[in-house]
């Protein structure tokens, strides 16, 4: 087979300015109790009354469960697992960024699930019949509101773990760019660099010869039509992150369809060794998902570059620059520190001696490492940690115009 594809969509996606509006409508085909998970500044901000308002006006019973906090502790997420099971709702509102959407997807997995939440770690294991869920990004970044993963932190694992279930695709998708307006600049600057690292990466993971080579994988590498999602999301994310930083309306809507996009490529597609790196490197620094991938994600490109040579010329005539593998790689470094990303790991507080350690976990996130189109075994991951430690001769010169104060 020359070329084959794969999409796992939500049923329904509504994008662009008042989408928001909409959700009432698309709730109430579920039934009449809704439960709204979100964090509390959320739930008490002007955009959080624009989603209660929607659901009122359809006349549903609104709970709202206002306990997501940042890269979601295990213990926070079942303690709402129980509070929802008390609250018995027919549909289910993932409303915020993306520890909110995910929350909601973990929600729906305890309440469908029989047992603790670790059984359900890695791919296809959640059995049960979940609740409908609705995802409303505020945040244009993880893509989650279209994907079938949700991450949270075990401090037992010493790293973030992510559940990957066909039964935690969203039933619908409400991306209302206005709900992004106003985000800090630090908070627009992480989230787009989760998109980029997952567009390029979904462009660049491993390829298959057709659907059924890799049965058994909620990841399936890349196809033909992930390749049409992750490319659009590379482009829109060149010519919009710095401006979205600055609130500026037109920018935020096309890094909201970009999100959109870009979560679409990866949720068949997959990620690779930038998020299985992240991971343990984000537990261990307690630094925001979107920090760490895109301080990464240069110096996975450039381990990638001799097996994805043709793929990251692509990716830097979508950048820009020039159909160029090694010029892609150069250019998103330059992007993200442009966005005030850090440039290197030390930064982070990571000691040289801590690499070691960090590759041993990163190794245990299976379902990444193999997607990587380049196999990976530890002394490669050290080395690519490395690269990134700190400061080395022929990195590229940072960007010289249009950062942003964070």
């Amino acid at each position: 087979m020359s070329a084959f594809g794969l999409l796992r969509p939500p049923a329904t996606i509504l994008f662009g300015e008042g989408a928001a509006s909409e959700l009432g409508a698309l709730a109430a085909v579920y039934g009449v109790r809704v439960l709204v998970v979100t964090d509390s500044w959320l739930a008490a901000s002007a955009h959080g009354a624009v989603v209660i308002e929607s659901l009122h006006a359809a006349g549903l019973h609104i709970d709202v469960l206002d306990s997501v906090v940042a890269e979601l502790p295990l213990a926070t997420v079942e303690a709402a697992v129980e509070d929802a099971r008390a609250l018995r709702p027919d549909c289910i509102v993932g409303f915020g960024g993306g520890s909110s959407l995910d929350m909601a997807k973990l929600v729906a997995a305890g309440l469908a699930h029989d047992g603790p939440l670790r059984e359900l770690y890695g791919d296809d294991k959640l059995r049960g019949a979940t609740l409908p869920i609705i995802a409303v990004p505020t945040t244009a970044g993880t893509g989650s509101e279209v994907t079938p993963v949700a991450v949270l932190g075990d401090p037992e694992l010493d790293l973030k773990i992510g559940i990957s279930s066909a039964r935690l695709i969203p039933r619908a998708a409400v991306c209302d760019p206005l709900l992004t307006h106003g985000a800090p600049p630090r908070v627009t600057a992480y989230a787009g660099a989760d998109a980029l690292a997952h567009a390029i990466e979904a462009y660049t993971a491993i390829r298959y010869s057709n659907w059924e080579a890799g049965r058994g994988r909620m990841f399936v590498g890349k196809n033909a039509l992930s390749d049409r999602f992750a490319l659009h999301a590379i482009r829109k994310i060149s010519g919009s992150l710095l401006a979205a930083m600055r609130d500026e309306p037109e920018a935020r809507a096309a890094m909201s369809e970009a999100a959109l996009c870009a979560g679409l490529a990866f949720a068949t597609a997959g990620t690779a060794l930038a998020h299985a790196l992240q991971y343990p490197i984000g537990a261990r620094t307690a630094t925001p998902h979107g920090l760490g991938v895109g301080l990464l994600l240069p110096h996975v490109m450039r381990f990638n570059l001799p097996v994805r040579e043709t793929e990251l010329a692509d990716v830097g005539e979508a950048l820009g620059v020039a159909a160029d593998g090694a010029a892609a790689a150069d250019a998103v470094q330059n992007l993200v520190r442009a966005a005030g990303i850090p440039s290197t790991l030390a930064e982070l507080g990571i000691d040289r001696d801590e690499l070691d350690h960090m590759a041993d976990l990163a190794l245990r996130v299976e379902r990444l490492v193999l997607n990587n189109p380049r196999p990976a075994d530890k002394q490669d991951l050290i080395d690519i940690m490395t690269s990134a430690y700190g400061e080395t001769a022929g990195e590229p010169a940072p960007a010289q115009t249009g950062s942003v104060a964070l």
